[in-house]
């Protein structure tokens, strides 16, 4: 049995929301490209390769992770390009797409090789949260103005919109798309691919999978495009955990349990949108806050339920460890970053990578 703390990804759950990529591409044409921002653990980008087609990238390292590690096609993204890492972009990447039209003209020459695509910003969105809006006022994520591209149009073939986030209802993505085809119909009509972004759930449960790909290829047929999808969370959600042990527990008005793990540290989207970790089945007559071992006072996972009272050397899970965690994870209070693990299809557990006290060091000076 490993030393906790760990992620642990596990293929069996990843194997659906992979299927449902899969099917979606040929029912609808649409091509689904790895959003590496949220999920760039490469020890199973060899089997997630076989249901996708290629990644999309954030950053110049990001762009050569996807082309060393996963292959099929890479999209190279930033939100600003800098002029000594533009040349390297280039030299690992299969279309560019910039930011702003500033962007484009200053690496006009240096990426003429490529198919290049600009970010437009359709001033909509399905964020709940303010930090992660790209709607929100004084926007500097993609050009809004129709005028303004139409200027530079014969020096691109795609468009990006990136408005979704965390979107499981159909109608709210399909009446979005409408408003971008209403507002931007005849600039997508002169290209030749279009890229939806992620933050849909699609392959979430209940999420009407048919009617999507039947609004996609319908997109694509109308404007004559070939459209790209970039899933992070619909790619790997519930594919993983943080596996974790009670280090100690100790009663202060509730029944408190410190793990050697920390939500600062390890899983850090759980702190900044201050939600709750998750711990199934969470039923019982026991109520118990899980808490992390930093010295943040709320560093807490959340409050849980169980059959039995918690006692130090219990092995807790933590679900849905894999989008925005391992890619976020840090070194805060010098805390044991947590190693990276997968269970393969036939349920035997590989150690992918641990790390210690000499990666500490490394990442400082």
């Amino acid at each position: 049995m490993l030393n906790t703390p760990y992620y642990l990804i596990d293929k069996a759950r990843l194997l659906p929301n992979m299927e449902k990529i899969a099917w979606l591409r040929e029912a609808s044409g649409a091509k689904s490209l790895l959003a590496l921002k949220c999920f760039a653990s490469w020890s199973v980008f060899d089997f997630m390769a076989g249901y996708m087609d290629g990644t999309t990238s954030s950053s110049l390292y990001e762009v050569k992770l996807g082309r060393e590690k996963f292959g099929g096609e890479t999209h190279a993204y930033s939100v600003a390009f800098a002029d000594h890492e533009i040349a390297e972009v280039v030299a690992n990447a299969d279309k560019i797409i910039f930011n702003t039209i500033g962007q484009l003209r200053r690496f006009e020459a240096e990426s003429a090789a490529l198919p290049r695509g600009l970010r437009v910003n359709p001033g909509v969105s399905t964020s709940e949260f303010d930090l992660a809006d790209p709607a929100r006022p004084f926007s500097r994520l993609g050009e809004h103005d129709p005028a303004e591209i139409e200027k530079v149009a014969d020096r691109i073939s795609g468009f990006m919109f990136h408005c979704n986030c965390e979107n499981e209802d159909f109608d709210r993505f399909d009446a979005m798309l409408t408003g971008i085809e209403q507002r931007f119909g005849d600039l997508i009509g002169r290209m030749d691919w279009i890229s939806l972004g992620g933050g849909i759930h699609f392959t979430g449960a209940d999420y009407p999978l048919d009617r999507f790909a039947e609004r996609l290829k319908r997109f694509a047929g109308v404007h004559g495009v070939q459209v790209y999808l970039e899933p992070g969370e619909a790619a790997v959600s519930g594919a993983a955990t943080l596996e974790v042990t009670v280090l100690d527990t100790m009663h202060h008005g509730k029944d408190l349990a410190i793990v050697d793990a920390s939500i600062e540290a390890h899983m850090l989207d759980l702190l900044v949108y201050r939600a709750s970790a998750e711990i199934l089945p969470d039923e019982g007559p026991h109520e118990w806050m899980v808490c992390g071992k930093s010295c943040l006072a709320g560093d807490i996972f959340g409050e849980f339920r169980f059959p039995a009272p918690l006692n130090p050397g219990d092995r807790l899970s933590i679900e849905d460890a894999a989008g925005y965690t391992m890619v976020k994870k840090n070194w805060f209070n010098g805390v044991k970053m947590p190693a990276i693990a997968v269970r393969e299809l036939n349920g035997t557990v590989r150690l992918a990578r641990d790390f210690g006290y000499d990666d500490f060091v490394a990442a400082l000076s």
